[in-house]
């Protein structure tokens, strides 16, 4: 396969749009794409003439604006290309209008009050920053979403806003280190997606995969990732199969799928793409989430985006890998070979760290979810804390310019292997710390809380917009300076002073680190529920509001969309466990329990004394026991909790109460499994999911 050729066919891109739109046209679609200006709205009747024709030429008979409502999900209502005429033919269709705007039904999403469900009306507008694509015979048309009033209803319109807000305050950063070429200052991301991959047929057999997309009962499997032999190893072949496919089809999609690997765990994998513009990488980054589940499908397996589908072994995250970079291409968070040196670099590094910590509260907002909250802290995931890894180096440099001494300034080391063979290596300046929260890794920081099913949105509407207030700070400062080499200095050393509590380069896992951290005053927020609320704060409210991201409205409309959907994941996956406790599980434990009752009978009748068979008996009564008084305890708590009408007492009941109960249940049922006859227990067990592919 030609992939150089095939990249990018199924996507309008700037090479279609180079050869199919008038000069003119082209570069004021151009200007509004990569400047960051606004559209020219005569342009729209010209590209979508030139869209509809490329794209029916791709085989497309069906248009969709295409956005991102907040149901983690993508959506979009598809139209024909099609009007009748008078002599009843049909005519092929598509405006400037069609292209710029559409109204999707407002009232059938998520909008934390601010819509009534008979206020229907919404829009979806164009968003020409993102190239629209063809898929399944539909072009889809990149869109932000809004209610009839005009706030946002979507993850594309707050990111888009922060984009703004953060280009708009570094430039003025730039301008006053001499920068007059720059335009503007793109965000840029890289998200590396984890999930697992599972037999179809398996699949199939269990209700809790179906529903809830993780595993509510199942024993520790005999081997799990104890020999580290599944990471980075060999790809079995249908896996490959599957990665191969993916691959094309994410190509052709314009999706940058770079690597493919092996993670931690059995039936674990990993897909990184190369950067792209904030905006991009999240649309792609749901585009890739999309594909993966139904190109497994077409393999007869299920792909598991869920953070924690399986206990006992990793769960899946996805690495928001986050950058400053210019229109021109210069990298702002590229510290170069002297970076005690590079000033406007250490400028943008003091912001960073002065916004995560001012707002690290916030940041464990943008990764929280119900099922995040089964991953983070494990031996997998960083621990329910921010903090920022620098390295031993950069931490110097400040340190030292903020105590007005003079920076280490040692040479690059080169790291030899002993091998004469073999080339000697430059080592960086630190070594990558993967227990970090938030890590600096060369000209990039890395974000590694985010969970696997989430959009990155979130994550990057907080690091923009908080990046950016301090910014703003700076610039007002620098701008007001007598002295202007003087008060970068003092920036730095205001930086260290205040906010260096945020900088932990040591094992976040450790009890120590934890303590530790409470000294230093930092936020532990251990459940979602906890870190909902900060969504609520006066402080994030203005932030927001001063950066013109979110509106006190919508703030507080998506804490309430945030608390009510882990009310209902929480809410299924309990009663998921009921049922599969009472229609599968418990009557297989009775089945199993008569039969050995059975034989145990018959060796009595026989003069055989089993002392063995006796004892495992009882246990058995003890388990039935226990699990008929934990399914019906976790009904009636249920049953208290549907009487509850206040979203966040919900949810706190259902973490207090709820969760417990679950936990209970399943530790019974699980101890079950391990001593029910194979034959008699009717759900595949985590070694014919994680083993048996």
């Amino acid at each position: 396969m030609d992939v150089i050729n095939y990249f990018g066919k199924q996507v309008f891109n700037d090479t279609v749009m180079r050869q199919r739109l008038p000069k003119s046209v082209y570069q004021s679609l151009v200007k509004t794409s990569r400047e960051g200006l606004k559209l020219d709205p005569s342009v729209a009747e010209v590209v979508a003439g030139a869209m509809k024709e490329w794209a029916i030429e791709q085989g497309a008979t069906h248009y969709t604006h295409w956005f991102q409502p907040l149901t983690g999900i993508t959506a979009g209502k598809h139209d024909a290309f099609i009007n009748p005429t008078s002599d009843g033919r049909m005519v092929s269709e598509f405006s400037g209008k069609a292209l710029v705007m559409s109204e999707p039904d407002a009232s059938s999403f998520p909008s934390g009050g601010l819509r009534t469900t008979f206020e229907a009306r919404g829009y979806t507008a164009w968003d020409p920053t993102s190239p629209a694509f063809v898929r399944d015979g539909t072009l889809f048309i990149p869109t932000a979403f809004c209610s009839y009033t005009g706030e946002a209803l979507d993850e594309k319109t707050p990111l888009l806003r922060s984009m703004q807000a953060i280009s708009k305050e570094a430039m003025r950063i730039l301008h006053l280190f001499g920068n007059m070429t720059s335009k503007n200052v793109v965000p840029t991301v890289g998200a590396e997606q984890e999930y697992f991959l599972v037999d179809r047929d398996l699949y199939e057999q269990r209700l809790d995969l179906k529903l809830c997309g993780r595993t509510l009962f199942g024993a520790k499997s005999p081997k799990g990732q104890e020999l580290d032999d599944h990471y980075c190893g060999r790809i079995k072949l249908r896996v490959a199969e599957y990665m191969k496919d993916l691959d094309k089809n994410l190509w052709g999609l314009g999706v940058t799928a770079k690597t493919k690997h092996n993670e931690a765990a059995p039936a674990q994998h990993e897909l990184a793409p190369i950067y792209a513009n904030a905006n991009i990488a999240c649309d792609h980054n749901q585009l890739t989430m999309e594909l993966m589940r139904i190109i497994a499908k077409k393999h007869h397996m299920a792909c598991l985006l869920h953070e924690k589908p399986f206990n006992y072994v990793n769960g899946s995250g996805k690495h928001n890998n986050w950058s400053l970079t210019t229109d021109d291409g210069i990298r702002l968070l590229e510290p170069g070979k002297t970076p005690w040196e590079n000033v406007q670099f250490l400028t943008f590094l003091c912001a960073v760290i002065t916004a995560v910590y001012r707002y690290g509260d916030l940041l464990r907002m943008s990764a929280s979810c119900a099922g995040n909250d089964s991953r983070l802290g494990g031996f997998e995931a960083p621990p329910a804390v921010i903090s920022i890894f620098l390295g031993d180096q950069l931490t110097s440099i400040l340190k030292s310019i903020a105590q007005g001494d003079t920076p280490d300034t040692h040479a690059t080391q080169t790291l030899q292997m002993g091998v004469a063979t073999l080339p000697n290596l430059p080592m960086d300046d630190s070594d990558r710390n993967r227990t970090s929260p938030f890590a600096f890794t060369g000209n990039k920081f890395e974000f590694r809380m985010v969970g696997s099913s989430q959009s990155i949105a979130m994550a990057n509407v907080v690091l923009n917009t908080s990046v950016a207030d301090v910014l703003c700070e700076f610039a007002d400062r620098l701008e007001k300076a007598a002295d202007f080499d003087l008060e970068v200095k003092n920036i730095i050393s205001d930086t260290m002073e205040k906010y260096s509590d945020i900088i932990f380069n040591g094992n976040n896992y450790s009890n120590e680190w934890i303590e530790e951290a409470k000294r230093r005053g930092l936020p532990i927020l251990h459940s979602s529920v906890e870190a909902f609320n900060t969504l609520n704060d006066p402080k994030n409210i203005e932030l927001f509001r001063r950066r013109n991201v979110f509106s006190e409205v919508e703030c507080r409309s998506r804490y309430e969309i945030m608390m009510e959907n882990y009310v209902k994941i929480v809410s299924i996956e309990a009663q998921t466990m009921l049922e599969m406790a009472n229609r599968q599980l418990l009557p297989s434990v009775i089945k199993y329990a008569g039969q050995l009752a059975q034989s145990y009978n018959s060796l009595k009748e026989a003069g055989i004394e089993q002392t063995s068979v006796k004892a495992k008996l009882n246990k058995f009564a003890e388990l039935i026991e226990l699990i008929s008084a934990d399914t019906d305890t976790l009904t009636d708590a249920l049953n208290t909790a549907s009487d509850i009408s206040d979203i966040p007492e919900h949810a706190k009941y259902l973490l207090d109460k709820i969760k417990p109960a679950m936990n209970s249940l399943r530790s019974h049922v699980d101890e079950a499994e391990t001593i029910v006859d194979r034959s008699v227990w009717p759900v595949p067990t985590y070694t014919d999911l994680l083993h048996r592919m």
